[in-house]
């Protein structure tokens, strides 16, 4: 017999290991191309259900109302004016800075907690420093409601000196 077989193999030499190695490296990216078909078909589901979900419902919207406007100031209302000279005018009465809480305090005492309302109107050049002391003047007064604006009420009508007669309307 010959040395080598019919494969042509040595039969006395070591054989070789054989070792099975991939074709490519490990992947460890994520394959995301289902993901994506999957959200795509969802995608499209909800655009072909979304129209046929559509419900009409009713909103009862109320009628306009009529709202009752006065331009008038109420006389028991407390008005402060701020001057550009940084006095005080509470309902047109000059007072001095120093009286100021005082003054404004006599005209609340007597009112309910409620009805303790104070607007203060700065004139344009008035002092920002004068805006916040009258309006933490007011506060320490017994004030609960601040409010501000922006052009001054009217003045109140002059009392008829006594003895004439008011005039026809």
């Amino acid at each position: 017999m010959s040395p080598t077989s019919g494969s042509g193999a040595r039969l006395g030499a070591p054989r070789k290991p054989v070792v099975v190695r991939p074709a490519t490296a490990t992947k460890s990216d994520i394959n995301v191309t289902p993901l994506v078909d999957v959200v795509l078909v969802l995608l499209i589901i909800f655009m072909v259900v979304t129209p046929l979900l559509e419900k009409d419902f009713s909103v009862r919207i109320p009628s306009t109302e009529q709202v009752e406007t006065t331009s008038e100031v109420p006389p028991d209302q407390i008005v402060v004016r701020i001057e550009t000279s940084g006095e005080f005018r509470i309902n047109g009465e000059v007072t001095p800075p120093e009286g100021y809480v005082q003054a404004l305090k006599d005209k609340l005492d007597p009112r309910p907690p409620a009805e303790r309302i104070v607007f203060i109107t700065p004139e344009d050049e008035a002092s920002y420093k004068k805006l916040v002391e009258a309006l933490e003047g007011a506060r320490r007064a017994g004030a609960e409601t601040l409010g501000m604006t922006a052009e001054p009420p009217p003045p109140p009508p002059e009392p008829a000196p006594a003895g004439l007669a008011p005039p026809a309307p």
